[in-house]
């Protein structure tokens, strides 16, 4: 069984060590990631937590990949937990609206690491982190998802996703087409 759990000390050693063996919780910035995270926890580690919870949308401005800097939307992470560091997903979302800025890929996005793969453990977090998107007051979500990735299409279809749609990313996010998916949470199962 697993949860999804707020990053806590008690938890980062699990965290630290997926890192160090290469997995990355960014999808998109993959190796820089890891390195910036690792990094992050050696120099303070409370602080490393502390900004992964920012609901508030208190932190520093968010810098996309092609160097452009945009303002930090509400958010937060949780970890994918069986016992042990399994994953990542993160929520994200604007206040007074289900609609993202354009440079925004989804309100959810989420990484397992390749050692814990094919359990179930996205398709059980995502159900675990709509709930949280249903406590914030949306009323959809949208999820996207490169073309060649059917097992995150199979994750998102399996907690009531449908398809809406093909996009391309914007430039900072390399302009390659991708699948965005709607999960209505008034229809979703609980």
């Amino acid at each position: 069984m697993i949860e999804i759990v707020k990053p806590a000390l008690e938890h980062l050693p699990s965290y630290k060590a997926a890192l160090e063996r290469g997995w990355s919780p960014d999808n998109v910035r993959l190796r820089e990631a890891t390195r910036e995270q690792l990094e992050a926890i050696e120099k303070d580690p409370v602080e490393f937590l502390a900004g992964l919870d920012d609901p508030e949308a208190k932190g520093p401005p968010i810098v996309l990949p092609d160097g452009t800097e945009v303002a930090r939307l509400p958010g937060f992470r949780r970890w994918i937990w069986d016992g042990e560091a399994a994953g990542s997903i993160g929520f994200r979302w604007q206040k007074g609206t289900s609609e993202l800025p354009s440079h925004v890929l989804g309100h959810i996005g989420y990484a397992v690491m390749p050692w814990k793969r094919n359990r179930g453990y996205a398709t059980e977090a995502l159900r675990l982190m709509l709930d949280e998107a249903r406590a914030v007051g949306l009323d959809h979500v949208e999820i996207t998802s490169d073309l060649d990735n059917p097992a995150s299409h199979k994750v998102v279809l399996a907690n009531g996703g449908r398809l809406v749609g093909r996009f391309a990313k914007i430039a900072a996010y390399g302009g390659a087409e991708s699948l965005r998916f709607r999960i209505d949470l008034q229809s979703a199962s609980r």
